[in-house]
């Protein structure tokens, strides 16, 4: 292809490009694309917004669970489902949470209402999922409230549980050799310091012990 066949290709290429530019700007279009071509619109989500009805609820503060959460924001609508996320181990709350109400309109007015709302020192930051971005797991177990463990107990029965004489010995060893390791480290600090000696370390058997058959 010569020179003058590549400049009219090129301003070919251009005309065409300016056209197609001045016949969507009645489109209103959003953004050029970097790589050229002509203006693109965003794709209108206004309509799957409007069928929202699951609300991200962020920074909640200590103290405001799921009873405080439903009798609050029960004012608006009818609460459909309500989930508080919380820490599968100590149950405390994670300081976030998800509302979803029956009515869509309901859940804008929320979203639009509650966002930086200040609720006990923190700025609630409260958003609309889109019906495409609900996890098909978000409501798994939420009608199983939380009941929260008695570590103190589990702890107990886990010291005052019986032991085989193999066992009890173990679980002096191992006390022994942690003692050891606190001495080396406090020699090794230059603290004169004279530890006591371990109770009960060479005694011959606990109070409660299992011995096998």
């Amino acid at each position: 292809m010569g020179t003058k066949a590549r400049k009219k290709n090129i301003t070919k290429t251009l005309k065409k490009g300016a056209s197609e530019f001045s016949a969507s700007k009645d489109k209103a279009a959003d953004f050029l694309p970097l790589e050229g071509g002509p203006a693109r619109k965003l794709p209108d989500t206004e309509v799957r917004e409007g069928k929202a009805t699951v609300l991200y609820i962020g920074r909640i503060p200590h103290g405001f669970y799921e009873n405080e959460m439903e009798g609050f924001f029960k004012q608006f609508g009818t609460i459909k489902r309500l989930r508080l996320a919380r820490n599968k181990k100590a149950g405390k709350s994670k300081h976030f949470g998800f509302i979803e109400f029956e009515s869509p309109e309901v859940s804008k007015v929320v979203a639009e209402t509650m966002h930086n709302y200040l609720l006990f020192e923190h700025l609630l930051q409260v958003r609309l999922i889109p019906p495409e971005h609900v996890h098909p797991r978000l409501w798994k177990g939420v009608n199983r409230w939380y009941k929260p463990l008695n570590w103190v107990k589990i702890e107990r029965k886990r010291q005052d549980k019986e032991r085989t004489l193999e066992e009890h010995n173990k679980l002096v060893e191992g006390i022994l050799k942690r003692d050891k390791k606190r001495r080396k480290r406090i020699e090794a600090a230059g603290i004169d310091y004279e530890c006591p000696e371990m109770v009960g370390a060479i005694q011959a058997a606990p109070k409660k012990i299992r011995f096998a058959d």
